[in-house]
């Protein structure tokens, strides 16, 4: 069961009779974007090095990324702007020089293959950034309540207040409710306005539930019906309502519930007639998990070697600006429950725990995190190091030990473990981390529940592109200081 959303986010309603796709120059600009993506860098590389024909072989990149791309269903209008990550292109990327390893090696051709690869190397993460801007536009259509389609909700009534409420959360999907169809007699809380009911139990012919369906959908000028299951939606019931709407061409969506589940984990099989949804479990074991461990401790001990100037000037405005040791250690807690000392750089004056107990009535926050805007404790220099992350630095000491991992859940402290439920305990199945959803999200601006619910969608969902995708995204937050005090 979806929970009910505490919120809702107002966007403007799209216009009835108004198809609502995308644009068409969405398609064009993906395709070009990725041609270039994959001729400018082999061309400069071949024009650079080789001399000669670095046009041919630039060509010949971008047709080999284009049909790739192509392919996958990459450039479909129901794809493009929908989530588009590196993970994908990274995939894409990998079959790409698969077929170009086979072409040159069955032509016999003479170029350096190990030249076109290098040179391909930022195929991928610069495709991925065209898509994202294709994104961000389609984020502000919707917004504005442009290219999404007008939808129809049934289910039963806490089921559709639920879906309802999740969906009004956010405005960065295709659905907008125009209208709900309860099950049963209760009445739903839901904003939408009741656009027709269906009976409790199941009628004896399928025009029932249909006819009130349909009329719903043609009065509402519906593009879509989502249908939440539930007891009374059994699978006849469902099974003949969708052959009512596939014959109006309205299409049919089945929302089972499921919440923050990665749709790389997500299966569809059939089995003995039966539709069944396959999750897979998250990953903990394998060549990805022993990948990130080696990454982690290699990256962590390059970083600290590129930014030992970094540190060292860090260091002395530390001690320059106010008394007290440079380096700040906290007892935090780490995978499966252990604690471990974490450093940080000290940003705040040298009696600031025993100064807690006394602004303990200014918290921000909701209790279980200490936050305050304008916190009295911290220095001058603190507050530069906190806007910029720069305080977060010694912690690469702590992941090149094993205590941490570069992207990961929030290190929680000790107390805050203490009030955790099972839910909140399933944040220590993994290492906490440097960076991770939390700090790319809103950092201290995040409610506890937020950054709770933000570590739980890493925990289950995390693998090496989400880890990527987090690192790049880090880079922007701690640039732009969002959220950090």
């Amino acid at each position: 069961m979806i929970e009910s959303a505490p919120t809702q986010v107002i966007r403007k309603q799209p216009s009835a009779g108004r198809r609502t796709g995308k644009p068409v120059w969405y398609p064009a600009a993906a395709v070009l974007g990725d041609a270039a993506a994959a001729a400018v860098p082999v061309y400069l590389a071949f024009a650079l090095i080789e001399g000669a024909n670095a046009m041919a072989y630039a060509t010949v990149a971008a047709m080999a990324w284009l049909l790739v791309r192509g392919s996958r269903n990459r450039y479909a209008e129901r794809h493009l702007g929908e989530g588009d990550d590196i993970g994908s292109a990274l995939k894409d990327w990998r079959i790409m020089i698969g077929l170009l390893a086979v072409a040159w090696a069955a032509t016999a051709e003479k170029s350096p293959f190990l030249l076109t690869l290098a040179a391909l190397l930022p195929c991928a993460p610069t495709s991925t950034i065209g898509h994202v801007l294709i994104r961000r536009h389609l984020i502000g259509r919707r917004r504005d309540g442009r290219t999404v389609r007008r939808s129809l909700v049934i289910g039963e009534a806490e089921a559709v207040d639920g879906l309802v409420g999740h969906l009004a959360q956010r405005t960065d999907h295709e659905f907008v409710v125009v209208g709900v169809c309860p099950i049963g007699d209760e009445d739903p809380q839901a904003l939408a306005p009741v656009a027709a009911r269906l009976e409790r139990h199941e009628p004896p012919s399928m025009s029932a539930d249909s006819t009130a369906v349909l009329d719903a959908v043609r009065r509402l000028d519906v593009e879509t019906v989502l249908v939440a299951p539930g007891p009374l939606m059994t699978g006849t019931r469902l099974r003949r309502l969708s052959w009512a709407l596939h014959a109006d061409e309205c299409p049919l969506v089945v929302v089972p519930g499921l919440t923050d589940v990665a749709k790389r984990r997500v299966g569809v099989s059939s089995v003995a007639g039966l539709t069944m949804l396959n999750v897979a479990p998250p990953l903990r074991r394998g060549l990805a998990p022993l990948l990130k461990s080696v990454t982690d401790r290699l990256g962590a001990a390059l970083l600290i070697l590129l930014l030992a100037p970094v540190l060292a000037a860090v260091a002395l405005a530390v001690r320059l600006d106010s008394p007290g040791p440079v380096v700040h250690r906290q007892t935090r807690i780490g995978r499966g429950g252990v604690p471990f000392t974490m450093a940080k750089f000290r940003t705040m004056v040298a009696n600031a725990e025993r100064l807690r107990q006394q602004l303990a009535g200014s918290n921000e926050q909701d209790g279980r995190m200490f936050k305050i805007r304008r916190d009295p404790r911290i220095t001058r220099v603190g507050r530069v190091l906190r806007r910029y992350s720069l305080d977060e630095l010694p912690q690469l000491f702590n992941v090149v030990r094993g205590h941490m991992s570069l992207v990961g859940p929030r290190p929680p402290l000790p107390d805050e473990v203490s009030g955790y439920d099972e839910v909140g305990l399933r944040r220590l199945t993994v290492k906490p981390g440097l960076t991770g959803l939390w700090q790319v999200s809103g950092r201290s601006d995040l409610s506890w529940d937020e950054t709770i619910a933000l570590d739980l969608r890493y925990v289950d969902n995390w693998s090496p592109s989400v880890d990527l995708g987090i690192l790049v995204r880090t880079v922007r937050a701690v640039v732009a200081g969002t959220g950090a005090y």
